[in-house]
């Protein structure tokens, strides 16, 4: 048995998140079922992060064994008949999910436990009106935001915390402890964009971390006051929890 990885993209509008659950349709199941039609094997796919429902990828990256593939002379995986798997996959899946790449990796890759950290962008649209295009990838808001009071404010964030009060309900992480290596918010005419980098992330907390911002540019919370909002390790401090539709998971570092 070999050990695959793929990067995966989609859009995640029409989904329940990644994670198979029961009577819901999911990145996971549909990629899932999808490999396993053709290779007609069963498989055990791995995610490195367990988007939410509505959250799009760019570089999500998952991990299967399966015994089916082999390499062609140009680097190409084939299956039966000499068919190339990537492409076949590709045309069984529903337009808004694709796999990018494929590659054979060591046996004990997974694409979860050994990753060293992800990069997520949050996107806005700041304008009066809204935009046909970004709007099922952003969040449209209308009201003036002061960017240099959301930029002090995510000084705040940046580094070894502990995000108690930006985790959401459920929650079943053992530690609420997390690493921010970098906050940085771009503007670039009306689209405004949240990037963040760090070691890993609680559920929601990029979207709750983006509320919270968001409100310290209406002018609603101080920026200094980010950091009495850490301290409090209580979600009711906190802003709103963005919606879903404005996230991308860009990269999983490894």
């Amino acid at each position: 048995m070999t050990n695959f990885k793929l990067k995966i993209q989609y859009n995640g509008t029409n989904y329940s998140g990644w994670q198979v659950q029961p009577n819901a349709v999911t990145i996971e199941k549909i990629l899932t079922e999808s490999i396993e039609k053709l290779l007609q094997e069963k498989i055990n796919l791995t995610g490195a992060a367990r988007t939410d429902a509505g959250v799009h990828a760019l570089g999500q990256v998952a991990n299967f064994h399966s015994s089916k593939l082999f390499l062609s002379s140009d680097n190409v995986f084939l299956w039966q008949n000499n068919k190339n798997f990537l492409r076949f996959l590709n045309c069984v899946l529903p337009k808004d999910i694709s796999v990018k790449n494929i590659e054979a990796v060591d046996e004990e890759f997974h694409s979860r436990f050994k990753s060293k950290g992800k990069v997520y962008k949050y996107q806005i649209w700041k304008s009066p009106i809204h935009s046909p295009f970004y709007y099922p990838y952003s969040w449209h808001i209308w009201y003036k935001l002061d960017i240099e009071s959301m930029k002090e404010a995510a000084k705040y964030l940046v580094g070894e915390k502990d995000f108690a009060s930006f985790q959401g309900t459920g929650c079943d992480a053992k530690s609420t402890v997390r690493r921010i290596d970098l906050i940085e918010i771009k503007t670039n005419g009306e689209l405004f964009e949240i990037w963040v980098k760090g070691s890993g992330f609680l559920k929601h907390m990029v979207r709750n971390m983006v509320g919270t911002l968001v409100k310290v540019g209406t002018g609603e919370i101080s920026p200094h006051i980010m950091k009495d909002i850490l301290n409090a390790k209580d979600r009711r401090t906190a802003g709103p929890t963005a919606p879903a539709k404005g996230l991308f998971l860009v990269e999983v570092k490894y």
